[in-house]
């Protein structure tokens, strides 16, 4: 059985209509004050508060930032065949419990015989492809299947990112057990998820689509009685080019 329909592309476009896609935490990020532009094809909330507002809440607490327009694909196989499938822009490497990013895109080990990429939407047909080639040319047997609206995503960021995961999260995130490039799999706001770190003080959590409503809420609970605030995808940016700079 075909698994094309759950590609994003797969929606009918036309002169007379442009589909957009959504998060399932658009309206509670509206009614936060979230002011939305379409990138890449997605309804995405890119401010909430001004610049200065943002960096703040991100300095001195934790914003958490809705991500689910993120790209996401997944590739089973059988473990001595998984790493054949990578292409030669991905990690050397594929150590259960870690993921490596290259050229702005994660690949995360879930398990022995399952693989998980996250990028840019504007990378996702691009990535598709190059893992579709890598598959053909290896001759494994492989699949790989689109799974972005399969995992909402939150990115949680700041010195408090920590104590907000802390209020609703059973994992364990403290720096000696979640390194940076750390993949836990595990119970979010009593969902199954999967929490990456991204850096220092940056997470990215991933749940179900179904449950992007509720884990948003406790997150949003659990950030606002430590000062924080969810802060748009550009705050982020902004985040990340100053931390470039420094380095």
């Amino acid at each position: 059985m075909s698994l094309d329909f759950l590609r994003l592309d797969a929606a009918a476009h036309s002169d007379r209509f442009e589909p957009v896609l959504r998060s399932p935490m658009e309206r509670q990020a509206r009614a936060a004050g979230g002011r939305f532009e379409t990138r890449d094809g997605w309804a995405v909330a890119v401010a909430y508060a001004s610049p200065e507002q943002e960096a703040q809440t991100i300095m001195r607490a934790a914003g958490w930032s809705d991500m689910s327009h993120l790209g996401k694909l997944e590739v089973q196989a059988a473990p001595k065949d998984l790493e054949t499938i990578v292409p030669a822009n991905g990690p050397e490497r594929l150590e259960l419990g870690t993921a490596r990013r290259t050229e702005g895109t994660w690949w995360g080990a879930l398990a022995p015989s399952r693989l998980l990429v996250v990028c840019e939407p504007s990378r996702l047909a691009s990535m598709r492809g190059q893992l579709e080639d890598a598959i053909e040319t290896s001759g494994v047997s492989a699949s790989l299947v689109e799974v972005t609206t399969v995992f909402a995503a939150l990115t949680i960021v700041g010195p408090l990112a920590r104590e907000v995961f802390a209020r609703f999260c059973a994992l364990d995130l403290r720096p000696q057990a979640a390194p940076v490039g750390a993949l836990r799999p595990g119970s979010v706001a009593r969902q199954p998820g999967i929490v990456i770190c991204e850096g220092e003080q940056r997470f990215l959590m991933l749940f179900g689509w179904a449950v992007g409503e509720y884990v948003w809420s406790q997150v949003e609970e659990a950030g606002r009685h430590l000062g924080g605030a969810p802060v748009g995808v550009d705050a982020l940016a902004s985040v990340d080019a100053l931390q470039e700079a420094r380095i």
